[in-house]
């Protein structure tokens, strides 16, 4: 049946075949880079994480970064992540909403900016955490002395 002859009969608008699910976010190539220097300082600094840590099954919410041994969450701003802010009151209270969410179920999260990954703000942060958590003591498994 024709559209036009359907609605003549229906007296109906024809269902849209639009999809009705947004796409996820696209991210900016400043962010990228940060992204991939940020992953490079972990490695390096043996740090063990996940990337895109989606830490809440009914929301949408993803942090870039979960630093596993110390239970931290990492977000770099302007990713897709974010919460896109451009200065929106709705934006920023869905942020910290994130953010609350992730305090209750026991993480600690850090937000950096592109430019504290670049000038190497992030790398001495990731320095004291690691020198306050100090090494991990383990218990031989032979047991020897």
């Amino acid at each position: 049946m024709e559209i036009h002859q359907y609605k003549v009969l229906t007296n109906k608008t024809p269902i849209k075949t639009k999809s009705r699910t947004r796409p996820l976010p696209k991210a900016s190539e400043k962010y990228l880079e940060a992204f991939e220097r940020f992953k490079e300082i972990l490695d390096r600094m043996e740090i063990k994480y996940e990337e895109y840590f989606h830490f809440k099954s009914t929301k949408h919410w993803r942090f870039d970064f979960h630093l596993i041994e110390y239970r931290m969450l990492i977000e770099i701003a302007g990713g897709p992540w974010s919460g896109g802010r451009k200065s929106k009151l709705a934006t920023k209270a869905w942020s910290v909403d994130k953010y609350d969410h992730a305090e209750d179920m026991g993480y600690r999260f850090v937000r950096f900016e592109i430019s504290d990954i670049g000038i190497g703000r992030a790398t001495q942060w990731l320095r004291n955490l690691k020198a306050s958590h100090g090494t991990v003591q383990t218990i031989p498994a032979n047991g020897s002395d």
